[in-house]
């Protein structure tokens, strides 16, 4: 069991709540991979324009009428003919037949003929059918799947299209583009623009002479057949760790529509507005590989080159290694490479994760939202549980590097989140960059049937560094990374106008099955489980996930390396919050848990003497002794690293680090010290305490990890961000 080092500010949550109820009426699109059936626009919307839109250019040109038929088939050719802003990529005739002919003849894909069907009334033999019959053959699901994967509602002309980078799509999925100039733009390594820009009063329309590709083949088999990853890919294979990535769904979960007179305020189920019955949970996962170039570059000619390498880096694990140290584990140099603790079996392990992002998807970026953003010195970064028992992985996009979209695996920084410096993360002299770690190459992605392999530009390693250095400062765990479900079946990154979530909504739930989530258990059933989507939120990623009636959950921790840790948990204070009790555990197991300090009423507001927040902008030392004073109580101001909009939010001004006295700001509240264990596995658990009071919600924005040598340091004080 876990052992409870200091309980004195005892348990609280942290909790947005939330400020508005769904209108279903606004609901046009259903959620994306959670539904095959055929969207309908709102007919009030069509045909309207004067000029020519996207569905009319199409309709004309004789060389996208395949293309035009896959549009009309699923009702996106409305679609393009309603107002809006969309840029199509379309593809010509000869394309999308070639294409066809791949899918049908592709005796290795995961689905038999990758979706193609005889159509009614049409001869079985499809070699012998002429072109138009061929398209023909593509079911609905699949004409439905391509029709998305080649329209987005982005804007992207011939020049934001230079260089290169990814386009997300109404599918929900992104593709590559690479360009060296106007007239060679390829999309997703097959497409090429043939003509660009064609100007619409609904969009842009592309010409390509390609379907953008749909990718059928598990990683292992993508890696295989690139070229580029020979090492890699026959060291993924001979470890056996390639079968564990063929995984690609966790069968259908029921959602049971909760209301508002026996649970909560009505909220949408994520296949769609007012249904019930299954939704699927898709599996993916995301690998970071060494090129052969990198190989070799590192002295690694062959396969048996990189188990040298391999044995080496983690011959002496255990000494860092806090899990096997634990569980008596020693470390495996011989040929047995499918042993989870075999040297080169650990090498490959640590460059997986269990969830599917592509490389835009990795961190959540300044810029990527209207509504929300960092504050101008804070860097996206998040943590990530990899294949390679009970670790973590730390992605960071350092804005003080080149262009500020450089991510960077496990880059080390002497110090991160101390500061010697009022209102700064510090000065540069304590933050000595002690490694740069290993840069994720946006140029190089390939994508698989169920995930990501991303190209990286040195070998990343889970050695020495990694748990004593990259690792030993405060981590903020985001609600959404904690469940690795909602970046693979892409509710994480989704907001309004993305064609997904009804676009003008800024205030929306997508309802999650209670047992959707594999990090997850539930003791209760009688309550409902939310996603926010990206919004207007106070919150950390603005997303937050959020349970309402008789809650009573537990979720699993992220694998830290093993040490004392102050726990903290973010809420906003509202008169409608909840009042729960926290409990710490080794396991999902209720016998496990014990609770973690005393029962917290999340309706405390910030002018409350119990938490004595100030209007720290009016002090002369801008809120430091008050921040002490706070601290002492088990309350934290809101992180300085995020806000929301304008005078409201940060202000560079103003030199503003809070938001008190606007009426929208957030507390950490600090549940304690405690103990944990590499070795084991942690849990938090969450349990109401009035759940006579079914509208009452808790919600989950983050988990703070604050090792207590960054606490306690002697010489640095932690930083406001």
């Amino acid at each position: 069991m876990n052992k409870i080092i200091e309980d004195k500010n005892e348990g609280k949550v942290e909790r947005k709540v939330m400020r508005g109820i769904l209108c279903a009426a606004l609901f046009t699109f259903h959620l994306t991979l959670f539904t095959s059936c055929n969207p309908e626009p709102d007919e009030s919307d069509l045909y309207t324009f004067t000029g020519e839109t996207i569905e009319s250019y199409i309709q004309k040109d004789s060389t996208l009428t395949a293309f035009n038929y896959i549009l009309t088939r699923v009702g996106y050719d409305r679609m393009m003919a309603a107002y809006g802003t969309y840029t199509c990529f379309a593809p010509v005739n000869e394309g999308v037949v070639a294409y066809c002919d791949s899918l049908y003849n592709d005796d290795e894909a995961v689905i038999p003929h990758n979706g193609m069907r005889q159509p009614e009334g049409e001869s079985a033999d499809y070699a012998s059918a002429d072109d138009e019959t061929k398209v023909k053959w593509l079911s609905d699901s699949l004409c439905l799947n391509i029709a998305r994967y080649h329209l987005t509602t982005t804007y992207k002309n011939i020049v934001s299209l230079t260089g290169s980078g990814e386009v997300n799509t109404l599918l929900g999925y992104e593709f590559a583009y690479s360009s060296v100039g106007k007239g060679n733009t390829i999309l997703g390594n097959k497409a090429i623009i043939i003509s660009s820009d064609n100007m619409t009063t609904n969009g842009i329309v592309h010409i390509i002479d390609n379907v953008i590709p749909r990718f059928t083949r598990f990683i292992g088999d993508v890696l295989d057949r690139s070229g580029d990853f020979s090492i890699f890919a026959e060291a993924l294979r001979r470890t056996g760790l390639a079968d564990s990535l063929m995984e690609y769904t966790r069968g259908a979960f029921t959602y049971k529509q909760m209301t508002r007179e026996n649970q909560s305020p009505v909220i949408w189920p994520a296949n769609g507005p007012g249904t019930t019955g299954n939704i699927d949970c898709k599996v993916g996962f995301t690998v970071f590989a060494e090129s052969d170039a990198v190989m070799k570059a590192n002295g690694i000619e062959n396969f048996e080159g990189l188990v040298s390498y391999a044995n080496k880096q983690y011959a002496e694990a255990p000494g860092w290694y806090d899990y096997m140290n634990e569980n008596g584990l020693t470390v495996s140099t011989g040929d047995d490479y499918e042993n989870r603790f075999n040297a080169l079996n650990m090498f490959v392990a640590y460059h997986i994760l269990g969830c599917s992002m592509s490389t835009n998807q990795l961190v959540f970026e300044k810029g990527s939202s209207d509504f929300w953003n960092y504050a101008p010195d804070a860097d996206p970064h998040d943590y990530y549980e990899t294949m390679l028992p009970h670790t973590i992985l730390k992605v960071w996009e350092p804005s003080n590097v080149g262009n500020g979209k450089s991510l960077f695996i496990n880059r080390y920084r002497l110090n991160n989140t101390l500061t010697d410096e009022l209102a700064s993360q510090g000065s540069e002299a304590m933050h000595e960059v002690i490694r740069q770690g290993v840069l994720v190459r946006r140029d190089a992605s390939l994508m698989a049937y169920n995930g990501y392999v991303h190209s990286i530009s040195g070998m990343l390693v889970y050695d020495r560094v990694v748990p004593k250095g990259v690792l030993n400062e405060r981590m903020r765990i985001n609600d959404s990374s904690l469940f690795p479900e909602l970046i693979t079946n892409r509710f994480r990154y989704y907001s309004a106008g993305d064609g997904q979530i009804p676009a003008g909504h800024a205030n929306y739930y997508v309802g999650i099955p209670n047992d959707y989530f594999k990090n997850m258990v539930v003791y209760d059933e009688n309550f409902c489980l939310n996603f926010w989507c990206h919004s207007s939120l106070r919150g950390y990623q603005a997303d937050e996930v959020q349970f309402w009636g008789q809650y009573d959950f537990a979720f699993k921790l992220p694998p830290v390396p093993s040490g004392t840790y102050e726990v903290r948990v973010v809420y906003a204070p509202m008169s409608y919050g909840s009042f729960m009790q926290y409990y710490i555990g080794t396991s999902s197991s209720v016998s496990s848990m014990q609770a973690f300090g005393l029962p917290f009423d999340a309706t405390i507001q910030v002018d409350d003497p119990r938490i004595g927040m100030t209007d720290c902008k009016e002090e002369e030392d801008q809120g430091v002794a008050t921040d002490v004073a706070m601290h002492n109580r088990g309350y934290m101001r809101g992180p300085y690293s995020y806000t929301g909009h304008g005078e409201n939010g940060w202000n560079a001004t103003a030199n503003a680090r809070t938001e008190y006295g606007t009426g929208s700001y957030t507390i950490r509240y600090v549940l304690g010290r405690v103990q944990l264990n590499q070795g084991n596995e942690n849990w938090l658990r969450i349990k109401t305490l009035n759940p006579d009071k079914k509208t009452n919600p808790v919600g989950l924005d983050f988990v703070e990890l604050v090792p207590v040598s960054v606490l306690d340091n002697q010489q640095y004080t932690e930083d406001w961000y």
